[in-house]
């Protein structure tokens, strides 16, 4: 399996523009998130099992004390045993599912294997006259409906600054879809070691019934394909918490990925019970 994009050195320089102090032990990146009462916990996304040695969580252990951390989350993308080296079950910062879809396809395949509902909505968009153009500079209207679909959807976004640093990032591109001089849907994508990774994506309700969306995704996977990409990563899906989006991924006909999830391996027992019952009431 390839390094995650998480624990590429692109992806640590970002969380150091975010004003994050990074690691890199053993392969394996960690990232420091500040907690109140000047406290902390470390954490490494997708990151590889075959680099935990014994000296990396010597090493980990000292950064702890440094740091005055609380705990270190690791959400490992391969299968290994974390709680023989002290860890327990945590909560989940990266979605636990993704869908991988197969991308060394012909473009017809891709079409013939997606739900032909999703195929028709394609073709729907393009008859429509909806654009798609790949454009660093529309980042205004990316945040513009940012904010609508946040509010609109009742979640929580980044700041405007953590999007804008994002597309700083040399693989990542901003693709928007136009209709009438208007954009009316714009997604963030990262193109790393072969791989497309659909991060994050916004869209104007008012014009759904253009179908910007589904026409997005396949200009992104066609794009992908340019690219030299093998596969596309849909990033994220749950059947509980985001039903309509996991539906839409899934009519791509992409393959299910199950993670292993997040472990915790605790320094401050006490602080960690309190940071535990803070997360439930906050």
């Amino acid at each position: 399996m390839e390094k995650s994009f998480l624990q590429s050195k692109a992806w640590l320089d970002f969380q150091k523009s975010q004003g994050r102090k990074i690691w890199r032990i053993e392969e394996i990146g960690i990232i420091r998130h500040n907690l109140p009462f000047k406290k902390s916990y470390l954490y490494s996304p997708r990151c590889e099992g075959k680099f935990f040695s014994a000296l990396f969580l010597k090493n980990v252990k000292e950064i702890a004390k440094q740091e005055n951390a609380i705990f270190f989350k690791a959400e490992p993308q391969d299968n290994i045993d974390l709680q023989q080296s002290g860890f327990v079950g945590g909560n989940g910062i990266q979605p636990k599912k993704t869908l991988i879809l197969d991308i060394m396809k012909s473009e017809q395949e891709l079409l013939e294997k997606m739900h032909h509902k999703t195929r028709y909505n394609i073709n729907l968009a393009i008859k429509k006259g909806v654009k798609i153009s790949i454009e660093k500079k529309n980042f205004a209207e990316f945040w513009r409906l940012m904010q609508e679909t946040t509010k609109r959807d009742g979640f929580r976004s980044h700041q405007k600054d953590y999007y804008k640093k994002l597309l700083e990032i040399p693989c990542t591109e901003l693709f928007v879809a136009e209709h009438e001089n208007k954009i009316i849907a714009a997604n963030i994508v990262v193109f790393y070691n072969k791989t497309a990774i659909y991060l994050h994506g916004t869209s104007d309700h008012e014009h759904r019934n253009l179908m910007a969306t589904p026409l997005l995704q396949w200009e992104q996977i066609k794009e992908a394909k340019k690219r030299g990409c093998v596969e596309y990563d849909f990033w994220g899906i749950d059947e509980n918490k985001w039903p309509g989006v996991t539906r839409f991924k899934k009519s791509f006909n992409g393959k299910e990925i199950t993670y292993l999830g997040a472990y915790d391996l605790i320094f401050q027992p006490i602080w960690y019970k309190i940071y535990k019952i803070a997360r439930k009431i906050l």
